[in-house]
């Protein structure tokens, strides 16, 4: 780790900074805001799906290319991100990343069609991959063993004050002046990210990386996303047995085939298979693939829901699931904690159940149902099920992979998550009967809605029966300063931040 201005000698510890130390701070902060544009943009961007469509006069299909755009690189390029990272320095990538970010972020704001947003959307998702992997990644080696814990959990919890203000702050813009204001919001806080981390975040990298970086890999496991999504989400309009769409299924299927027959063979994959030789590490991604990816495409749905069916305005609906990042925020940390002395399996396998529950209640939401009655109690499961869950299943799957791959372990965290939200925003409507324009009908729209959100419900109760089975609590160790960490895994959910390993 080398030295960086402004933080002196007394206040770097042998093996890291110190939390209390003001280089700590910096260091704590670049990083927090680094996090909460990824976290801003993902909660305001599903609040202004209705009027991006309106404007844009476009169906279904489109909008879930303004999502699914996003994801599709951000997931093929988070792997390759994390190996950058360990290689070439997490703080460098992280700045390209957060400038890369912004950039985009522009363009998305300035796009004149609906195409050319989702090209804008395909470029801000390489931006966040480049960023991602860092945020965490640097605390993990910034800080000394015993600060590491709780510079982690406070990163948690200021980075859940930034997804608390999106909703209002988004719903707000989108409703007063132009979606266009949520992408603009990114600029000013990538500007700060960028002037801290440049002079005040020291640089790390894995001393073991060598070799060249997996862009191969990268490369096929994008193509195989693209064609499967592409597929999934054009087969309802196309025709399933429609040329395009069988020949992008097929090649998506070969690529990602060709991608897993790659990494087992390449000197230096992005995606080390020994990394899942730990069954906790396998089974912890399992169950975070299944509970995520019923969360991405309910959350998809949700706030076009309540905006199209229930009368909601973009704030109204913003504000609406408020209180699933104040149940986070207040219970996160004590969750985190529980499963550091009694082990995750319990909470692994009772918290997608809950989860299940709440978006069972979303069924209740329709034309004429009141908030308190139809909105707040599915609200209210779900915000709990949420807190039970994401603390022990992220911290689960990052303490089971080997310290010294933080990069590459975040990468594949975030990437578990990414992919189960892109195939569910991609399957889920359409299983639910949602095509073409519904969403301007809303009786049709409620009526798939309704299937989607217990559809959902089901696969997240699979998820909680999946832990049941296959997560095993640690053996007790002595008492550590180290707390756990509370980050959570989604960053395309309307409700929650981002996942980023330790």
């Amino acid at each position: 780790m080398t030295s960086v201005a402004g933080a002196p000698a007394a206040a770097r510890q042998e093996g890291g900074l110190a939390l209390s130390s003001a280089a700590g701070r910096w260091v704590l902060l670049a990083t927090v805001l680094g996090s909460a544009i990824t976290a801003i943009d993902a909660t305001v961007v599903g609040i202004a799906l209705p009027s991006i469509g309106t404007e844009f006069g476009t169906g279904l299909a489109a909008l879930q290319w303004v999502v699914t755009a996003y994801t599709l690189t951000l997931a093929g390029f988070l792997l390759v991100a994390g190996a950058l990272g360990d290689r070439y320095g997490r703080r460098r990538v992280f700045i390209i990343g957060v400038t890369w970010f912004a950039v985009a972020s522009l363009l998305c704001g300035i796009a004149p069609s609906a195409p050319l947003l989702i090209t804008a959307r395909a470029l801000q998702g390489i931006g966040g991959a480049l960023l991602m992997p860092g945020s965490l990644a640097i605390l993990q080696a910034s800080f000394t063993p015993d600060d590491r814990g709780r510079a982690i959990g406070a990163w948690s919890g200021l980075g859940g004050v930034a997804t608390a203000i999106g909703p209002f702050v988004g719903g707000w813009l989108v409703q007063a002046a132009s979606w266009r204001l949520i992408f603009y919001i990114n600029l000013p806080i990538a500007g700060a990210v960028v002037a801290i981390a440049a002079r005040r975040v020291p640089e790390s990298r894995d001393p073991a990386a060598r070799g060249r970086v997996d862009l191969p890999g990268s490369l096929l496991v994008t193509v195989g996303l693209v064609g499967v999504t592409f597929g999934l989400t054009e087969g309802p309009a196309l025709g399933w047995s429609s040329l395009g769409v069988l020949g992008a299924l097929a090649a998506g299927v070969v690529s990602l085939a060709v991608f897993a027959w790659h990494e087992r063979r390449a000197s230096n994959p992005m995606l080390p298979v020994g990394i899942f030789a730990s069954g906790q590490f396998a089974a912890t991604n399992a169950v975070t693939f299944i509970v995520y990816g019923a969360l991405g495409g309910a959350l998809f749905l949700l706030p076009i829901e309540l905006q199209q069916v229930s009368g909601y305005t973009p704030l109204q609906a913003g504000v609406s699931l408020l209180p699933v990042t104040v149940i986070m925020l207040a219970l996160s940390a004590r969750s985190g904690a529980l499963a550091a002395r009694i082990g995750p399996r319990l909470q692994m396998s009772i918290g997608p159940i809950l989860i299940g529950a709440g978006l069972a209640l979303a069924a209740r939401i329709g034309p004429s149902g009141s908030y308190l009655t139809d909105v707040l109690p599915g609200v209210l499961v779900f915000g709990l099920g949420l807190a039970a869950t994401v603390a022990p299943l992220t911290a689960t799957a990052l303490a089971a992979a080997p310290s010294q791959h933080a990069g590459i372990a975040s990468a594949i965290n975030n990437d578990v998550a990414r992919a189960a939200g892109l195939i569910a925003v991609a399957v889920l409507p359409a299983a639910a009967g949602i095509t073409g324009y519904a969403y301007q009908h809303p009786s049709a729209f409620d009526h798939g809605f309704t299937t989607a959100v217990l559809l959902a419900a089901a696969v997240c109760a699979l998820g909680g029966c999946l832990a049941a089975i296959t997560i095993r609590n640690p053996p007790v160790k002595p008492a550590s300063r180290e707390r756990p960490c509370f980050n959570c895994a989604v960053d395309a959910s309307a409700l929650v931040g981002s996942t980023e390993g330790r």
